[in-house]
């Protein structure tokens, strides 16, 4: 092995972006040759100086041959979790909620069955601060009937030993959010989704965002699909809080913007958001792969939509595919 080639190698496995290839002039290039990557097809918006563009390419549909649809609707996994933060963002600044109330106030079945939950706060969930574990991971999860109750899901971690003990790591945790849904859910005396409805979608105009699969109309929403499986994952359903969400790459852009520009906070919301939780989200499901975030320094918002799945190395090359568009962007700045 030349020591070029280990070189790429060991930056590969490091996680490190790896960038031979020539950088196209235009996102359009970049997207369709992202096909030649192994994605069933993409979607990718971009808000900057007032304008939103969109591209797509490959298929939206690959069995019947249905090609891309910038505007199709996409299930977003955890990128929802940015919705569920805003949400209780509100409740806190409405006095609903408090930040440093504990887990087991909140839910006092949780009291001797989830490891330091009497000193767990609402604000270390939301910040992945909580050492609570994955739910998951555990061996019973995928029997588990994804319409059953918040707590039911959540049971699969009772009395298992804590990750950490809470606020002294940081671990992503789907666990923390599940738990958040049931508190909003208490507090406010009805759905945590009719909310973020109220509160969130409705004010922003966000028509083409829904808090469960089967709100939506399906012949909308994108084929998703695995390597090397030939199943269309479409119909699975995903209703836990943090990964339950669908919607357009446009809808994604745009709430992500008016988190970021005040127009979906007043100051005092904005204060306690930006001291709770991230502007930014990827999300993860079989056959869905999805990336948010916010640039700053040619102040753009981008999102990328992949409906194709695998492991750890495909990530990387939805990665790459992402920051080379970031830098087309750059470029042209």
């Amino acid at each position: 092995m030349t020591q070029k080639i280990l070189i790429a190698y060991l930056l590969l496995l490091s996680g490190c972006e790896l960038d031979l290839q020539l950088l196209p002039d235009t996102i359009e290039t970049e997207v369709n040759k992202s096909i030649e990557r192994g994605f069933d097809g993409i979607i990718i918006y971009v808000n900057q100086d007032g304008n939103s563009t969109l591209y797509s390419a490959g298929w939206k549909n690959r069995e019947d041959l249905i090609p891309a649809d910038p505007h199709a609707l996409f299930k977003i996994g955890s990128i929802s979790k940015l919705y569920i933060a805003a949400a209780t963002t509100k409740l806190i600044a409405n006095h609903q909620l408090s930040p440093d109330n504990t887990l087991v106030r909140f839910i006092p079945e949780t009291a001797g069955r989830i490891e330091n939950a009497d000193k767990i706060t609402l604000k270390m969930m939301l910040q992945h601060r909580s050492g609570i574990p994955e739910y998951i991971y555990q061996p019973d999860f995928p029997n588990r009937d994804p319409q059953e109750s918040y707590m039911e899901t959540a049971s699969l971690i009772f009395d298992k030993p804590a990750d950490f003990k809470p606020d002294k790591k940081i671990r992503y945790s789907n666990t923390n959010y599940l738990l958040i849904g049931e508190i909003l859910d208490r507090t406010l005396g009805y759905s945590h989704h009719e909310y973020i409805r109220n509160e969130i979608l409705i004010p922003l105009g966000l028509n083409n965002t829904y808090s469960l699969y089967r709100e939506a109309d399906s012949s909308e929403v994108m084929s998703g699909y695995y390597v090397g499986h030939d199943a269309d994952l479409k119909p699975n359903d995903h209703t836990r809080p943090g990964g339950s969400m669908v919607a357009s790459a446009e809808d994604v852009g745009l709430f992500l913007r008016a988190l970021i520009d005040g127009t979906l906070f007043n100051e005092e919301e904005q204060a306690i958001y930006s001291s709770v939780y991230v502007y930014e989200h990827t999300g993860w499901l079989d056959g869905y792969t999805s990336i948010a975030r916010y640039h700053s320094d040619t102040d753009a918002v981008v999102v990328q939509f992949v409906n194709t799945s695998s492991n750890e190395f495909f990530w990387l090359k939805l990665k790459r595919v992402y920051n080379r568009i970031v830098k087309i962007l750059e470029k042209g700045n």
